[in-house]
């Protein structure tokens, strides 16, 4: 697989990382395309690869494709635009990472296999330093005979894969991943916000939160930033957002009422309306802290 010629198309911090990990293990990375010409451009001569303004000269150079977008819109416009990955396809990898609604992915896998490529959805459930080092984790879905294919090539970016199932299912089961941490977040924020109101020593709130039921990942990975006020963005808010909705829709075609999810989709699309969309998801703590937007 070291021969396989890779391609991006994505390139913020999670597609730049992981496209430097594949260079480093030898892999040949031959493009790299983002709707930001300049970042694509920078990255492109770095890695000594070609940044094309076209999808479809991503995919004539390359042997496998990693797409790394935003959102449904970009998604389905890399692959059913004009100009798109799929203008070559015959024998080709495309291996889908983003957070996307699961229904998307299943159109995407519908015209690849029709269009004769290889379509692997590989949500991540990781963070820019695991895509540097190699160590996602990745939960993949699609034809199970081109998940076993791509294997050996994703194994250089992970350190667990988990095989999920059909078209769509490893991206059903990351917007649970995201919503049930969004939620903890949001509500870790209310906790520590109502401490500091009751004026609690916080750094004693989250030692006690820590050896009981209170305890989470979240309260380890966010607890200290919602204390320090460091909001360098990790997970932001407008993400947590977005994620949020896919799974509010799910919950709502399976008829499910969730007023948790409900909630805390509110919290961070507040943070969005307030201008805190682009810091990270712990600063949902600016909003239930009195001494400060609260």
């Amino acid at each position: 697989m070291k021969s396989t010629k890779i391609g991006f198309v994505g390139v913020g911090r999670m597609g730049a990382n992981m496209a430097r990990r594949l260079k480093d293990v030898g892999y040949p990375v031959v493009a790299v395309f983002d709707s930001n010409r300049e970042i694509a451009t920078e990255l492109s001569k770095e890695l000594g690869c070609e940044a094309p303004d076209k999808l479809s000269r991503v995919s004539e150079l390359s042997d496998a494709v990693f797409t790394v977008v935003t959102d449904d819109t970009a998604m389905r416009q890399i692959y059913f635009g004009d100009d798109n990955l799929f203008a070559h396809a015959t024998g080709r990898f495309f291996i889908n990472c983003a957070t996307i609604s699961p229904a998307v992915h299943v159109e995407i896998a519908k015209k690849g296999s029709d269009a004769g490529a290889m379509v692997v959805e590989a949500p991540m459930a990781s963070s820019v330093t695991h895509a540097r080092e190699g160590k996602l984790f990745l939960m993949l879905a699609g034809d199970r005979s081109a998940v076993d294919k791509a294997e050996a090539l994703l194994k250089d970016l992970s350190v667990k894969m988990q095989y999920i199932g059909g078209p769509g299912k490893a991206s059903e089961l990351k917007a649970l991943v995201n919503m049930v941490m969004n939620i903890n977040t949001a509500g870790l924020a209310e906790g520590l916000g109502l401490a500091e109101a009751l004026g609690l020593d916080l750094k004693v709130v989250t030692e006690v939160f820590s050896q009981t039921g209170a305890n989470s990942r979240v309260l380890e990975t966010d607890g200290p930033d919602m204390l320090d006020r460091e909001h360098s963005t990790f997970f932001s808010a407008a993400h947590a957002a977005k994620d949020s909705g896919i799974a509010l829709n799910l919950a709502k075609e399976q008829g499910l009422n969730l007023p948790l999810l409900e909630a805390s989709k509110r919290q961070y699309d507040r943070m969005t309306e307030l201008g805190l969309g682009e810091i990270d998801k712990s600063g949902i703590s600016e909003l239930t802290f009195r001494s400060r937007r609260g």
